[in-house]
Parts: structure tokens; sequence; C-alpha cells
């Protein structure tokens, strides 16, 4: 910070001439850019704003109007103040005129009442004035340093924000244009005290320009976004109260250095999930895994435009049937395509609901439902505008049926957790079901039957067992021989014991595919044409892919 006129006041070398502010004692925080000394009276056409005149006012105007033109032009050019010594022009007081004009101006008017060399004020504050500005260059290139090499790391925006919380020492938030939260950091603050009725107090905050400050709340506001297309801003939040005087606000190149990072760092990703997602993914994580207290939770979904106190809840689990399993990359891009897929059917249907991955399978949705809204309908429409997206987005190719899994609906944030449990675990189940042969639109528990007990009991010591016990060798025989025995086994169950269906279904000569069901009962020991032993075995292949999963 460059110094200001108070702080040259208080220097050792200005204390010596007995400094008396006379005028504008509310403008002492002006920053001094520099120091001139001139007896003229039109000087302020030598200027350029932001110096402290010293003068003896030897050759100053005598009549009023004179006096007051050039108080009027040294405050018009924007210098820091006016230091006028007696003993040459004054001696005990300076003119009702010049003191007049400089309290109607705001131009802090300093008296020295005692003489003093002035080439050790200009020595003194221009010492200051280039040690403020070395300052200034190191901040800028620390400030430099550490976002360039945010950028080149990738770092995720909740990184960004943290690094300009950390250096402004203040609290930071990025939100979208619908001001909405998308990643915030207190700094020490309270959450619910940062972020309650965000919205409103955002959307009355609009200061002029790219970058502004809006004394009344004390936010430092800067667009976020690259090539003309704002998708947010960033908000540095201070107590209220002006900005200090003669220059921007001393945080605008750090907001907007990380601005640039987060334009950037959106460019660089942008075939990654949106930042909504992000944030929407963070939340039903936290909610699944207890990293965020229930409280947070409802807040944090409060600032992002989605309710969840005094609502009714119902989680749902999204997985797509797929054939063989794509490369990482596909993976991860055919994941996010899913993801947007769902929030496309949220907005499509009105509701409000988190959106987001819960792992590389599968998306996430809690669905928040108000006294009026019927939950069957809502899930219906849900449900009916995801397959009518994902059949479009596909076109011509092969479009793979979602399967919707939901939970039991909860009446508070407390119990969210469960439903998303439960969804999840009927997703895991209905995988297996056939596609296509359902009435209803979406799973529940009651729909999976035993498959759904099975995934409840899938991390029971006891099942796994019991896998063990009834598939054991089979599974060792394969790992060993490389076959496919346990398929066969499972195309002769769910074919109905039918086996000549069976062999139709494993694309075999019926006499190759009865050897392999003949070797099937020497290696496990059983008769397949009993009805009891076939279907301890069914069981088995069922909880064998419960645990799996």
């Amino acid at each position: 910070m460059l110094p200001t006129v108070a702080r040259v006041l208080d220097l050792e070398v200005m204390r010596r001439g007995l400094p008396q502010v006379v005028a504008g004692a509310d403008h002492l925080e002006r920053p001094v850019r520099w120091v001139h000394v001139s007896e003229l009276p039109d000087v302020a056409g030598m200027l350029q704003g932001g110096e402290l005149v010293l003068s003896t006012g030897i050759a100053l105007p005598e009549d009023r109007e004179g006096l007051a033109r050039y108080v009027r032009e040294l405050a018009d050019i924007g210098v820091a103040g006016l230091v006028i010594e007696y003993g040459r022009r004054y001696f005990d007081s300076l003119p009702r005129a010049l003191v007049h004009a400089a309290e109607q101006r705001g131009l802090p008017l300093i008296a020295l009442r005692r003489e003093l060399r002035f080439v050790s004020v200009t020595e003194a504050v221009h010492a200051l004035v280039v040690n403020a500005q070395l300052e200034q260059l190191r901040t800028s290139e620390a400030i430099h340093q550490v976002f360039n090499e945010l950028v080149v790391e990738g770092a995720e925006p909740a990184e960004v924000v943290r690094q300009v919380s950390r250096i402004a020492g203040a609290p930071v938030v990025l939100e979208n244009l619908a001001h909405q939260v998308l990643t915030h950091e207190s700094a020490g603050r309270s959450e619910a005290e940062l972020l309650e009725d965000w919205e409103r107090r955002s959307r009355g905050v609009r200061p002029p320009g790219r970058t502004g400050y809006d004394p009344r709340s004390g936010w430092l506001v800067t667009a976020v976004g690259a090539r003309g297309q704002d998708w947010g801003r960033l908000v540095l939040m201070q107590e209220p109260g002006p900005q200090p005087e003669g220059g921007p606000h001393p945080f605008t190149m750090l907001l907007e250095r990380g601005a640039s990072a987060l334009a950037l760092n959106r460019l660089v990703v942008r075939d990654r999930e949106s930042l909504e997602r992000q944030t929407h993914r963070t939340l039903l994580s936290g909610i699944l895994t207890h990293a965020l207290t229930v409280s947070e939770v409802a807040l944090r979904a409060q600032a992002l435009g989605v309710p969840l106190e005094g609502r009714r809840l119902v989680g749902a689990v999204l997985r797509e049937r797929r054939g063989p399993i794509p490369a990482a990359l596909e993976a991860q891009a055919r994941l996010r395509d899913f993801t947007e897929l769902a929030a496309s059917a949220v907005r499509a249907c009105r509701l409000s609901a988190l959106v987001g991955a819960l792992d590389d399978e599968g998306v996430g949705v809690l669905i928040t439902l108000g006294p009026q809204q019927d939950e069957h309908a809502a899930l219906d429409a849900f449900a009916a505008a995801l397959r009518r997206l994902a059949a479009e987005a596909a076109r011509d190719a092969a479009a793979p049926e979602p399967v919707v899994a939901v939970g039991s609906s909860v009446g508070s944030v407390r119990d969210a957790r469960r439903t998303l449990l439960e969804a999840t675990q009927v997703a895991d189940a209905a995988l297996h079901d056939a596609p296509g042969g359902r009435a209803a639109s979406y799973y529940r528990l009651p729909d999976v039957r035993l498959r759904g007990l099975l995934h409840l009991l899938r991390d029971d010591a006891r099942l796994q067992t019991y896998v063990e016990r009834e598939l054991g060798p089979l599974l060792a025989f394969d790992a060993e021989h490389n076959g496919q025995l346990v398929q066969m086994l499972r195309i002769y169950l769910e074919q109905g014991r039918n086996k000549s269906a069976a062999a139709d279904a494993a694309h075999l000569s019926r006499p190759s595919f009865y050897d392999r069901l003949h070797k099937v009962e020497r290696i496990l020991g059983v008769d397949l044409d009993q009805v009891e032993s076939c279907l301890s075995l069914h069981v088995a292949l069922l909880a064998l892919d419960a645990v799996r999963r």
C-alpha cells in the first residue's frame, strides 16, 4: 500500500514542522503517490494526481476567487493533499477562502507551523513510495506465481477460491449467474452467517463494470468468464465502508487474477462435469459419507437453490444398462453426459433436486417435494423425461435404457442418507432385471424382490460363505481353466431349466451344451434335475452378483 497523507504526517521529519490539519481531516487516508514542491498558482497542469503538494504560499493569489480556483484545480486533478509552510507568506493562519474551498472540496490542507527543509520531506516520502511500489511488485509477482501454478496443476475451483481467501484474509464466494453458490471459503466466519439468504443479498449488489466495490455491503465483485461469455461472479466479502481513495480497491488485482484462473480452468476442463454438478456431487457425497453435518448440507443446498428443510426428500439412483466396459476416458465422458441428462430431466419436470455422480457408473438424485406435489406423479414424469432425453441424445444409435431406482421418501435432511442408500441398493439389483419388461417407469425395493434382499445382505459374511459353499469349486475350475461353466449354469437356470432353450441362448449345439452341464454336476456334486439344488444354485448366483458389485 502507498503511504497515506496521515502516514506522511506521522513521519519524524514532518512532525518537526508541527503540522496542523486545517481542512479535509476526513480524507487523510488518501494515498500519496509522489511529493511535488511548487509555488506556482497554476501548478495543477503539471500534475497527474496522487501528489502531495508542498508550498510556502508565496505566489498564491490574494483574491478569494483566485484561491478557490487554485484549490478547485488541485482537487480536480486528484492531488492527495496541500501542505503550506508558515513564515514566507502566511504566519499564524491561512486565508479563510483557502480553508473554506479546501473543506468544500474535501482536500486535506495542512499548515506547517515551523520551517522545514522540503528536500528532507521529499526524500523521506519518496523512500516510502518506492518501498511501497517494490512491495506491490513483489506481491503481484507472488500472486501471479500462485495462480499460475494452480492453472498448470488444473486445480479445482474450490482450491482457487481457497487461495484468494487465504491471501485476502476474508471470505470469498463463487456463484453462478443465478446467484447460487458454487463454492466458498468462509475464512473463519460462520457458514450460516456467510450464506444465509444468499440469493437475495447477492442480487442486491450490482457494482458497475466487470470489477467493482459496493460500499453498502463491503463486497468486491468481479465477473468470471472468457470469450465474452460470463458464467459467474467471484465475491470477496469485507466489512461495509468506503473504498480507499486514490485508486482501485487493494484486492482488485487479486480477485481478477483469481477470476482469470477460474475462467481458464473452465476452458481447459470443459469436458469435465460442470461446476454446478461438482457442487451437487459434493453435497450428495457429504450426505452419504457423513462428511458434512445436517445443518451444513441444508445451508449449502439452500444457497445453491435447492431447499431441503421442511420438504419430503426422495433419493434416486440412475444407472445405464451397458454392454462391454468402455475405456476410462470414454466412461468419464459417458457418465458426465448421463449426469447432465438427469439434470435436464429435473429441469424439464420443474423439480428441485441435487444431481451428481455417485461413483464411476451411477448418478444420484435427491428430489425435494413440496406438500402439494404428488410423489408418484413427479417420479413418473422424471423417469419419462429421462428416457425421452436419452433417446434423443442417442439419435440413430441404440439408446441404452436408463435404470431409475428410487428409495423411500423421508421427511428430514437427517434421513436423506437412508433414502439414497436404499435407492443405490435397488439400482444394483435392478440392473440384472430384464429390460423393457416392467409396466412401472422406476424401481423400488419391493420390485427387486430376492435380488434386493441379497443386495442388502451382500456385506454379510454368512452370505459370502454361502456363495463359496455352493459355487466355490465351479468358480475355481473356471479360473484355472479359463472356462465359462458358471455362465453356462446361469443360462440354464435363467431359461427355466429348459435345456434346449438354454443351448440356443448359449449359441451351442445341444450335445455340446449338455456335456457342459454334466461337467457342472460332476464339479459341484449336484443333480441339476432336482428343483431344490437348482434353486440353491440360482440364489447363490444372484448372491454372487450382489457380492461382486
